[in-house]
């Protein structure tokens, strides 16, 4: 009996006794104790913590409780019961301190001179006992600032005494107190509010009036310390750092990754019936809905509701704290009327322009959001142009039979005459070349617009619902932070010209998970502006998180550029298909952007049927489609250097791992500038089924490792006026007449190291003025 009881004490507290992984055991106070549901949003950084570590070789308990002290967790037995099934080789996790210095509570007072380190000290000396591990880590900041803006020190002499006792006892250490003083003020008076607990009234039921509480922390605050907890342990050089869990199979830590805030909303609903708005599918709802937005965001914001039915609407604009919620059932239904979209100041592709307003659109706004399971239609066949060539016949009877006008060589249909002018004029719309409010409506039909447009906006959740049939791209925020983009489908057909998926234009901080793509450009494409007014601008997209996601048709699967010249730096991608798509990862660029593109991590990518290249790194982007339609050829211009200068691109610094192709016209395909090589390239165990296999030109610093290249082609690997690439454990199709070619007089310290060259009839040749001395043995 007393063996089944035991056992059930054990798997009470979440492991067995044979529990294989390593121990986490949390002792402290409020800022790392678990909370219940009711608490929301208050979170203690013990609660997250487990999320930075392999689940699969360690679980924390987190014994720490509110109000407690090194005293109170002593005597009230919350000590002696992690002792009891505390294990050799596991670690105890001891911050106290906020709660010690309560000196009118005699139950809780410890002196930070006497009883605190004296407490400590025992935690030390009974976790080595156990055969454990302690680490001792100094109270964490509140949050506190003076009149003058000047951060100010609540702890006193404790902070002190945890670092004393760490020192005498050979302890790590790791001093929260000034790492997380460091973060409050990086961040500032006002962005260090996101930390905590600043609450409006409304939002949770446990604080209905709102509240200011400096000492505990939101979601976001709780990942925030975490995080800095786990980076501390591989600077402290223990074992357990090789437990924290990666992002994927890339080197980078789940710490090290961005952390996006999420918005929030009242639970006031603002159904759009009450505000007349009728869904016969006939009746034009913008007023009704644009009235619903605006008493919602003068109530303090909550949620617009959109009931199941058919709304055919104008476009609509989004104000802050504001949700729009469409159900299940729903269709948002956007005009297919052009007087129905006036032209406003916008961009496209880069470029300052006038074109028609958004269906949807936000400037300037906070605390934003599309939810809900139904659907949004934009209405994009009565904007969209479309090449002959990428119809079937009858596809091209039925649009001709439609209405709509051809151009001159009858290949392309435009949608009305005024389409086609502007699609004839040089620069229509944009703003470099002239173009104003009251000069563009001989061509007003063409200013096609995209779908979803956020511009200057924070904190925005896109979630659940479907946007399709866009006018131009679907989802744009441009300048916005916190973006998250939640199990979202996004549809447009394959024929669709620039019907891109979503392209993020120079933002910080994104999130896009289980998000699915089926499109007529580019899936998931970041941008940052175009040329010198790219440069200009100079806002880099960085920061970004894509994973579990799937795009089935587009010209690119997960896609940088080609308008790029504000920089684009930091994106983690992991764990995504590409089914179909024309290129897989496909990143692209051309004389006249600059720009710098650096520091990518991509892992665990699926790629099936890609017309072009699975992998391409491209520096003589020309606008056209990246397969040639039968009859066409993408020729290249002639490669002749030229001076560098702030339109010279620059791509380095790529680590792509774990990719599966199974057909493509090139595996890998590297192609930079003579004046400006792609360089710090590494591809890590790849498998890619393909006709052509690796192709460098113009790289430097590129290393393929354990990529297996089955090719159709006779020659599997080719290296063009290249330099430093070592090419180790390729795998290849047995047979192939030639393993690497090396071609150029520019080319040298090329390295093939644990291949077997056997398997081809010839394993390396040189033409072009390459030298032999280029292959070093």
């Amino acid at each position: 009996m007393k063996k089944l009881l035991l056992f059930s004490f054990f798997c009470f507290a979440g492991f067995t006794p044979d529990d294989p992984k390593i121990g986490l055991y949390l002792i402290g106070d409020s800022t790392m104790a678990n909370k219940q549901p009711a608490d929301a949003p208050e979170t203690g950084w013990g609660m997250v913590f487990e999320d930075y570590f392999d689940e699969n070789q360690v679980r924390v308990h987190n014994h720490a409780v509110n109000g407690r002290s090194t005293k109170s967790f002593i005597s009230e037995g919350r000590w002696t019961t992690v002792l009891k099934t505390l294990r050799a080789g596991d670690y105890v996790f001891i911050q106290f301190g906020h709660n010690d210095s309560k000196d009118q509570d005699t139950s809780r007072y410890a002196s930070a001179k006497t009883d605190y380190p004296e407490n400590l000290t025992r935690f030390v000396i009974e976790t080595r006992k156990k055969g454990a591990h302690p680490i001792l880590l100094s109270p964490v900041m509140r949050r506190k600032f003076d009149h003058n803006g000047q951060f100010q020190d609540t702890h006193g002499d404790y902070p002190a005494a945890v670092k004393s006792v760490a020192q005498k006892m050979q302890v790590p250490f790791i001093d929260l107190h000034n790492k997380s003083k460091i973060i409050i003020e990086r961040l500032g008076i006002e962005g260090s509010k996101a930390l905590f607990l600043h609450l409006e009234g409304g939002f949770y039921p446990k604080f209905p009036k709102g509240i200011v509480d400096n000492t505990h922390f939101s979601k976001y605050g709780a990942n925030v310390m975490a995080g800095t907890v786990a980076a501390s342990l591989p600077d402290l050089k223990l074992d357990l750092a090789k437990h924290l869990k990666h992002f994927g199979s890339t080197e980078k830590f789940i710490f090290e990754l961005p952390l996006v805030q999420q918005p929030v909303f009242r639970k006031d609903t603002f159904n759009i019936v009450k505000y007349g708005a009728k869904a016969d599918g006939v009746f034009l709802n913008s007023q009704a809905i644009g009235k619903a937005i605006d008493a919602c965001a003068a109530a303090g914001g909550g949620t617009v509701f959109i009931p199941a039915g058919f709304w055919l609407t104008g476009p609509l604009t989004l104000k802050s704290n504001v949700n729009l919620h469409i159900s299940q059932g729903a269709l948002l239904q956007f005009s297919d009327q052009y007087q129905d979209y006036p032209v406003v100041k916008t961009s496209w592709e880069g470029l300052d322009a006038i074109r028609c307003q958004s269906p949807i659109s936000a400037a300037n706004a906070e605390n934003i959001a599309i939810t809900g399971s139904g659907i949004v239609d934009g209405a994009g066949q009565v904007w969209r142009a479309v090449k002959k060539e990428k119809l079937t016949e009858g596809q091209w009877r039925t649009l001709l039979a439609s209405g709509g006008v051809l151009n001159p060589d009858l290949k392309t249909w435009y949608p009305s005459e005024k389409s086609l002018l502007g699609s004839n004029t040089k620069g229509a719309g944009n703003t470099a070349a002239g173009f104003t409010l009251e000069n563009v409506d001989a061509f007003k039909d063409f200013l096609r617009p995209n779908m979803v447009r956020l511009t200057n906006c924070k904190k925005i959740l896109l979630e659940g619902v479907t946007f399709q049939n866009s006018p131009a791209w679907n989802i744009h925020p441009m300048l916005c932070e916190n973006i998250t983009l939640r199990n979202l489908t996004v549809r447009n057909p394959w024929y669709a010209q620039n019907g891109d998926g979503v392209d993020i234009e120079s933002c910080k901080l994104g999130f896009i998970d289980n998000c699915t793509f089926d499109v007529g450009d580019d899936g998931i494409c970041i941008k940052s502006g175009r040329d010198e007014e790219g440069r200009k601008r100079s806002v880099p997209t960085e920061d970004i998180i894509v994973q579990n996601s799937t795009v089935f048709h587009g010209h690119g699967g997960f896609v940088i550029g080609s308008e790029m010249s504000g920089g684009v730096k930091n994106l983690f991608i992991n764990n995504c298909n590409f089914l179909g798509t024309d290129v897989g990862l496909r990143f692209k660029t051309a004389r006249g952007r600059g720009g710098v593109v650096e520091n990518i991590f991509v892992s665990n990518i699926n790629m099936t049927n890609i017309p072009g290249e699975a992998i391409l790194f491209d520096m003589y982007y020309m606008a056209k489609d990246p397969v040639p339609q039968p009859g066409e050829n993408n020729v290249l211009p002639v490669m002749k250097p030229e001076a560098v200068n702030k339109g010279t691109p620059q791509f380095q610094n790529f680590y792509i791992k774990n990719v599966t192709c199974k057909g493509a016209e090139t595996g890998i395909l590297v192609r930079g500038l003579p004046e400006m090589s792609i360089k710090n390239i590494r591809i890590e165990n790849a498998s890619i089924q393909s006709n052509k296999g690796f192709v460098c030109i113009e790289g430097e610093n590129i290393l393929l490792k354990n990529v297996t290249l089955l090719t159709r082609s006779k020659t599997v690997m080719q290296v063009q006026n290249s330099s430093n690439i070592t090419l180790d454990g390729i795998q290849y199709t047995e047979g192939r007449d030639l393993l690497l070619d090396i071609t150029g007089e520019r080319s040298k310290g090329i390295r093939l190291l644990h291949t077997d060259e056997k398997k081809a009839l010839k394993a390396i040749s040189f033409s072009g003025n390459a030298s032999s001395k280029s292959l070093l043995k």
